[in-house]
């Protein structure tokens, strides 16, 4: 249809220059509308790009943390557990993997310290849900000590796991760190640990355990007596059966921990029973001595319980 033909029928006439400028704006906008997309699919892949990238980044901080956070993180913690009686100074290394000094001392703000010879070294891997430490410490523990700490519903169980019956040997005299009344009394000899096995179970708030344990204080000494030795003695801990009684003991709750003392050899003698149970200590012993050490062990027996006569009666809880 030409021009004139057009205009005869009352139809609009577009002229050529405004065909190509409508065409040109519709290429624009067309052009205008890709460009605006495009720019802000860009916007959206950087800005996923950079939240990968901050979680990347917090992730890796993260696993750096845990895996090489210093030894000074654990000391902090076990100090922190025991009321600063028991501490791990001079940490070196990490959480995982490290070693320190093991010093006994009488808590907050007392003076009393006491450290061990050489250096307590740990290592710590997971071991399916529970956690796997092995310590060592050339002046004091029988080889390796592995020790699985298993998580529980209500708290947490520490399963010990010696390689021999005998799981090392202490200087008594380390004992004076703990203060009153150990800085008084001053223990020469050995404290030996022995056990097949035991278990210790967290369990709201209040300690059980299963198996057993003895400790033995072998060749014992008091600067509050002129003897050169005492003698020998040993605790055995056990765990107890429900409503199952020691030797002169009352029956104890299912896990309580029930402790016997006995005299393997000295001029004094040592004896008495006891449990821990619920958060509480019962212990009934006594300690005497021959007529002829009465005098040379009175300071000592005045200490350790209320006299007697001869003998000095020992009550707790």
């Amino acid at each position: 249809m030409n021009r004139f033909t057009a205009s005869r029928l009352g139809l609009p006439v577009l002229r050529r220059k405004g065909l190509r400028r409508a065409a040109h704006s519709m290429v624009g906008a067309s052009r205008f509308a890709d460009s605006t997309h495009a720019e802000l699919a860009w916007g959206r892949a950087r800005a996923g790009s950079l939240r990968w990238s901050v979680a990347g980044a917090v992730t890796g901080a993260l696993v750096a943390l845990v895996c090489f956070a210093p030894a000074a993180w654990l000391a902090s913690a076990v100090s922190s557990a025991t009321q600063q009686r028991f501490m791990l100074t001079d940490a070196r290394g990490t959480v995982w993997s490290g070693s320190a000094v093991a010093v006994l001392t009488g808590g907050g703000g007392s003076h009393d310290a006491s450290a061990l010879p050489g250096r307590l070294a740990w290592s710590m891997r997971p071991q399916g849900l529970a956690l796997q430490v092995r310590l060592s410490q050339a002046c004091c523990l029988n080889g390796d000590l592995t020790i699985a700490l298993k998580p529980g519903l209500s708290g947490f169980a520490a399963v010990l796991q010696p390689q021999t019956a005998i799981v090392g040997q202490w200087p008594a005299a380390w004992l004076s760190g703990l203060g009153t009344p150990w800085n008084t009394v001053q223990l020469g000899g050995v404290v030996r640990v022995l056990s097949s096995g035991m278990t210790l179970e967290s369990v709201q708030g209040h300690w059980r355990m299963s198996g057993g344990m003895d400790l033995e204080l072998v060749g014992a000494s008091s600067r509050l007596s002129t003897l050169d030795t005492l003698g020998s003695y040993r605790l055995s801990l056990r765990g107890a059966s429900p409503n199952a009684p020691g030797a002169g003991v009352a029956p104890g709750p299912a896990g309580a921990v029930q402790f016997t003392l006995s005299t393997l050899e000295g001029t004094l003698q040592l004896s008495g029973s006891g449990a821990l149970g619920a958060g509480r200590l019962h212990f009934q012993g006594e300690a005497h001595s021959s007529d002829a050490d009465e005098a040379a062990l009175t300071n000592l027996l005045n200490i350790l319980g209320r006299r007697e006569g001869a003998r000095s009666v020992i009550s707790i809880g």
